[in-house]
């Protein structure tokens, strides 16, 4: 099935779908392309999405398949840490 279709399946069980944007700093720039981590983990991320704003190391984006889709506070993300914390200990 295609991405953003719905099944006939999902119809019957009322399945939500949603995505997810995971809170990452900046570590190094380098043009349209950045490091970026998160608990100690470091991925390469794409600032396109991002073209007309101001950023540097140290900032906070959030993360989508690869592609930093806003900047966000260093509160914001650590609000948003604490929330997926709570959600990961409550599936454990």
């Amino acid at each position: 099935m295609k991405e953003g279709f719905v099944s006939d399946l999902d119809v019957l069980t009322e399945t939500k779908r949603m995505c997810l944007a995971i809170p990452m700093q900046i570590k190094t720039i380098d043009r349209f392309q950045c490091v970026c981590e998160a608990k100690g983990i470091e991925r390469e991320v794409s600032l396109f999405l991002l073209q007309g704003e101001e950023l540097a190391p140290g900032d906070f984006v959030l993360i989508h398949v690869g592609y930093a889709i806003q900047k966000i506070s260093k509160s914001e993300a650590a609000e948003s840490w604490e929330l997926f914390d709570e959600i990961l200990a409550a599936n454990a």
